[in-house]
């Protein structure tokens, strides 16, 4: 790289402000030296990088907005040509919905403003356009109330601009400002409160008298804002560095900006029915998603230096780096530990970060991403974060009862791996006591699926030798040991049997045809023996062949799937099949949901036997003890999910060919059709104007070109015959997923709720168990290492008042409600049929607000 990018890209990281002990002046005195010159000679090739550095590095506006102002100085032209194209960049995002290029962009050109780029005013502009479209949209006559998401997005831009030039605004525009600030007020005043029903990240089953009073997002912001106003617009985590030069700058011309306009809204406003409102709501939310939901993990002494804006300010610099720097892991750590502000934040930090580990419906990066991060910043800052996750852990383990049941799976998973990264070790002596739970303790159930996931990342004995220090917990591992192999010569089961499993061995082993075996088993076993001991003998026998590696047991279905396919052609045989894979691999929940999701893929089992296995009375009674079987569930309709989702990607490539294709055609069509009007007569024979040969050519061409157009089509009316297939093969499979939940739920809810609910009188208190002061990992000020709360860490408990079949209930439903949160996309384009076959008047109170919270569907439709 050459040396002015690598200042550009480094600008600021040895100065104090970012975790340096350089003066900033002269770090930005220097780049800007040589930016200057460099500007002389390729100007054309620094504008873009600087820009690029601007938006991938937003903690670092500042210095490139103070830089900016000096170039402005000397090079007015280059400046103004950054600005229009910053604009132009702006209205492309503004166009396309380019979310965090949008509040990126806007916190640009503030900046700007403050190191005398821009006119006020001109920002004023932007800000007054935004705040129109807003107030429009969720206007109940005017606008399209169900696209708020958007309108909040454009308030919550602005609001998110005012820490960074407020106090310039306010100086130098005071009416204008004003002017926007009550425009953002009367919008507050008019738009509807969002609820973080279904969305949340810990469980709300009763209504709360608290929740009508609480704060949404944009509202907190405000508040966050207004304090801000009051105190003078001084805050410490927006460092000022354009003050230092304001002599300088104060001398540069400010460029105007051109108006922005917002897109047109997404449709003729009127009134809309429940599920047109909803469809619209999903979809606008889906866009114009919030960016965080607050986890409060650590008690407010942790934090309690910090002004109610350096939290919002903070939590906009870390998710900015964790966004633009995914790719790079290392440098994603570097920057996060070394953000401009004057105080410690490894407690914001790891909230920060586990905010959107357990968002919902789903975190912008899958998790593994978090996992890598949290693992990056525990070795960057060994003296602190460690402890300060391990502080996390706890808290989030003593709401466990309380925690939604994805954001659950989620935090077993990074647990997991996180312990895999540190050689597993961990204070399991603490957790010893949830022995003394029942097995269906939500605590009991995290630490057996933490230590089960643990084993699956290396092995049984390793993991037990982890939990050395509260050996009783050897209790919670999985089962020790390999296949159960039905037709082992040391289980007493049917020579008969067993023979013929030694025989299809033989022809395994002798290279038989899938043909010849099919042969076989309906010549042969399964006129004498029936379909159940055939398709035991088969399944298991061909499964043990392929036991010793995940490439064997692909190698043996992809050669002998067929064989099985033969047997099992409907579902009730399928689900004997799965019954069988089950109790081979009874030792192993890993290798059973491989087993099955391999077997799904070579369609050898469908999506409905799958749902009518797990919901089976083989697994009924372990929904809340244990996720295997969930996560079976989870891969089936996450692979049909999936297959529908690429058919569409693949329609809407082809769709695109297709119109390719067409201007190709009529493009050799029009070529051809011109060479040959230049034919002339001349004697009364035709002469060609044109080289025959020419002609000739565009004539393959044209039909070339035609042939392409047909081909296309036809591979796209190909597609949108399968999307129509597997249209109708999800809609089944979501019905009959609602449908076995509405089943298996009836009678345990009929029994267990009380009143409409499943949770006792007092269960913040009586579900827990009370740890004293468990949820706070305080920190020992000598060496800052991490101390016990309470010396045995057991403390004083009290009992779990919930009984088995309410807290069977709770799983339930909140897993229910997780796979509709996941789905609800494709969900919302079947609703119709659902509300005709699932939630018609007989369906459990409970059951509609585990559906409607998923959806985020108002209960009151």
């Amino acid at each position: 790289m050459s040396s002015w990018r690598s200042l550009l890209l480094r600008l600021g990281e040895k100065c104090p402000e970012y975790a340096g002990n350089a003066d900033f002046k002269d770090q930005i005195d220097a780049c800007h030296s040589l930016v200057r010159r460099e500007i002389e000679h390729s100007g054309d090739d620094v504008f873009p990088f600087l820009l690029q550095c601007a938006e991938q590095l937003p903690h670092k506006i500042p210095l490139y907005g103070t830089l900016i102002g000096l170039l402005n100085l000397e090079n007015e032209e280059f400046v103004k040509k950054l600005v229009e194209s910053t604009q132009i960049n702006l209205q492309d995002a503004l166009e396309t919905g380019q979310c965090n290029k949008i509040r990126i962009l806007m916190r640009f050109l503030t900046v700007l403003m403050c190191s005398k780029v821009i006119q006020p005013s001109a920002l004023v502009v932007i800000f007054e356009s935004l705040l129109s479209s807003a107030a429009t949209t969720v206007d109940e006559e005017k606008g399209i109330p169900s696209w708020q998401a958007r309108a909040d997005f454009y308030i919550t831009c602005i609001l998110s601009c005012l820490p960074w030039g407020g106090a310039e605004l306010v100086e130098q525009v005071p009416e204008e400002i004003e002017r926007v600030m009550v425009g953002v007020e009367a919008y507050l005043s008019i738009r509807r409160r969002v609820s973080d029903a279904g969305v949340s990240v810990f469980e709300d089953i009763e209504e709360s008298n608290n929740v009508v009073n609480e704060k949404d997002f944009l509202e907190d912001l405000w508040s966050r804002v207004q304090d801000l106003s009051n105190r003078g617009w001084k805050l410490d985590s927006v460092p000022r560095l354009h003050l230092s030069f304001e002599a300088q700058l104060v001398a540069g011309k400010s460029h105007d900006l051109s108006p922005v306009s917002c897109p047109e809204q997404p449709g003729p406003p009127g009134a809309l029915s429940g599920i047109a409102f909803g469809r619209q709501k999903h979809e606008a939310e889906l866009k114009y998603p919030q960016r965080i939901r607050r986890l409060n993990i650590f008690p407010s002494n942790k934090t309690e230096d910090l002004q109610p804006i350096d939290r919002f300010v903070v939590e906009e610099y870390l998710l900015d780096v964790l966004f633009f720097l995914n790719g790079c892991r290392k440098e994603c750590a570097a920057y996060m530990v070394g953000l401009p502000v004057p105080f410690r934040y490894e407690y914001l930090m790891a909230e920060t970060i586990f905010s959107q580990l357990l968002l919902l419906p789903q975190p912008p990066f899958r998790p593994i991403y978090y996992t890598l991060v949290i693992i990056d910043l525990c070795k960057a800052l060994p003296g602190a974060f460690p402890a300060v996750i391990a502080g996390a852990v706890r808290a989030l383990f003593d709401k466990i009862t309380d925690l939604d049941m994805e954001c659950r799976t989620r935090l077993v998973l990074w647990f997991s791996h996180h312990l895999s990264n540190f050689q597993f070790i961990w204070p399991w002596e603490e957790w010893a006591y949830v022995l003394d739970l029942p097995k269906w303790a939500p605590q009991r159930v995290f630490v057996q699926e933490v230590l089960e996931r643990e084993v699956r990342l290396s092995y049984w004995d390793k993991i037990k030798q982890s939990i050395e220090n509260a050996p009783a917990l050897e209790e919670l591992l999985p089962p020790r040991g390999g296949p159960q192999f039905k037709y082992s010569a040391e289980d007493g089961t049917d020579p008969t049997e067993r023979a013929l499993s030694l025989e299809l061995k033989d022809m395994v082993k002798g290279r038989k045809t899938a043909r010849e075996m099919i042969s076989w088993v309906e010549e042969n076993v399964f006129p004498a023996h029936g379909f159940d001991i055939t398709l035991g003998v088969v399944v298991q026998t061909l499964l043990d062949i392929g036991s010793k590696s995940f490439t064997h047991l692909i190698t043996v279905l992809e050669r002998y799937g067929q064989v099985i396919a033969k047997m099992c052609t409907d579902d009730d045989q399928q689900v004997k099949l799965i019954t069988e894979v089950s109790s081979y691999w009874q030792n192993s929940a890993q290798m059973t949901a491989i087993a099955i999701d391999r077997m799904m893929s070579y369609r050898l089992i469908s999506n409905l036997a799958i749902v009518r296995w797990v919901f089976s009375p083989l697994n009924l009674d372990r929904f809340h003890v244990s996720d295997s079987s969930w996560e079976i569930l989870r891969n089936a309709v996450s692979k049909t999910y999936n297959r529908i989702s690429d058919l569409r990607k693949e329609i809407s490539s082809l769709e695109r060919s297709v119109v390719l294709a067409e201007k190709a055609a009529s493009r050799a069509r029009e070529e051809l059709e011109s060479a040959e009007s230049k034919l002339s007569v001349i004697d009364g024979e035709p002469v060609l104007g044109e080289n025959p040969v020419r002609i000739k050519r565009l004539k393959s061409y044209a039909e070339k070109a035609k042939e392409e157009e047909v081909s296309v089509r036809d591979s796209l009316e190909a597609k949108e015959a399968l999307l129509a297939r597997a249209v109708d093969e999800i809609e089944a499979l979501f019905l009959s997923l609602y449908k076995s939940f509405l089943t298996a739920l009836a009678e345990p809810l009929h029994d267990a709720s009380r009143d409409g609910t499943l949770r006792p009188s007092g269960h913040a208190d009586d579900m827990t168990i009370d740890v004293e002061d468990s949820s706070v990992m305080e920190l020992d000020k000598d060496d800052e290492r991490p101390k016990k709360s309470h010396p045995n860490g057991s403390g004083e408990r009290k009992g779990y008042n919930l009984d088995e079949k309410q807290q069977w209930c709770l799983t339930t439903l909140g897993y229910l409600k997780a796979f509709t949160r996941q789905y609800a996309s494709e969900i919302w384009q079947h609703i119709e049929k659902l509300d005709a076959e699932v939630l018609t008047e007989d369906t459990h109170p409970l059951v509609r607000k585990a559906i409607y919270c998923g959806l985020r569907r108002p209960l009151e439709e």
